[in-house]
């Protein structure tokens, strides 16, 4: 792809590390990009020989805010993230123009309960859709479960725990349920399992104060597919469909591996 009415090139901003292997990255955000709580956007990177290689990346921004933000991982050998991971502060950054993805909120026509599923950098979507104000006049509750394999790879704490702290959002404080997961040790503060496991057993409504029910209970789930897979199961094993255009359900996905 080369053609520039598809893509816009912006600057990058600023850099966050959070651990060896997960960074964000900020960027100029073109005044035309518009896009949805929950939508992803294609990324490219010019490599050393002139090429561009392209990859899908949720804004972990809100629609509100005047930059775009991403949450990537580093994969080993991995010819995008090689690239992504290489970029310094003033370089540039092909941003698609058209914003894609279902995992928003208009996929779920009613619902109390919100839960949020996350797994490494499958938090993205969550963090732009949590900036706003629509999933807090809409749910009653929200409970984002977020997991890592150790507690240095829970990135975003600051922002996480500081949410409802921000003017807009204080009145909705107590709707907020941030649970923190943990895989590989034990951390206090943090649920020790994957989302999977604390599903089966329970622990994981025990710890949010709260049951998985269809008529209530919505879910967004964005991680790894295997991840994505294996929830899904869990979920549709106690009623819990995936919703589709023809058929209202109380589950939405990303998975745009």
């Amino acid at each position: 792809m080369t053609s520039d009415d598809k893509f816009t090139q912006q600057t990058l901003t600023s850099i966050q590390v959070w651990s060896p292997s997960l960074f964000s990255l900020r960027c100029t955000r073109d005044a035309g990009f518009r896009f949805r709580a929950g939508q992803f956007a294609r990324l490219g990177v010019a490599k050393a020989d002139g090429s561009v290689v392209w990859r899908a990346y949720s804004m972990a921004s809100a629609p509100h805010d005047e930059f775009l933000e991403f949450f990537s991982i580093v994969v080993p050998g991995g010819e995008f993230t090689s690239e992504l991971s290489r970029l310094q502060v003033g370089d540039s950054l092909l941003v698609e123009k058209q914003a894609l993805g279902f995992l928003t909120l208009d996929r779920f026509a009613d619902g109390r309960d919100l839960w949020l599923l996350a797994s490494g950098t499958g938090l993205a979507p969550f963090l732009s859709i949590l900036q706003g104000l629509e999933v807090w006049q809409r749910f009653a509750r929200v409970v984002l479960a977020y997991s890592a394999r150790t507690a240095s790879e829970l990135a975003y704490q600051p922002r996480i725990h500081g949410l409802m702290q921000q003017e807009h959002l204080q009145e909705y404080a107590e709707r907020f349920v941030y649970l923190p997961l943990v895989t590989r040790e034990q951390v206090p503060g943090c649920l020790h399992g994957r989302i999977t496991s604390l599903l089966g057993s329970g622990e994981l409504e025990q710890a949010a104060g709260l049951n998985l029910d269809p008529a209530h209970s919505r879910l967004m789930i964005c991680g790894n597919p295997q991840m994505i897979d294996d929830t899904r199961a869990l979920l549709k094993q106690r009623d819990l469909q995936l919703s589709l255009t023809r058929r209202p359900g109380q589950v939405a996905v990303e998975n745009y591996w």
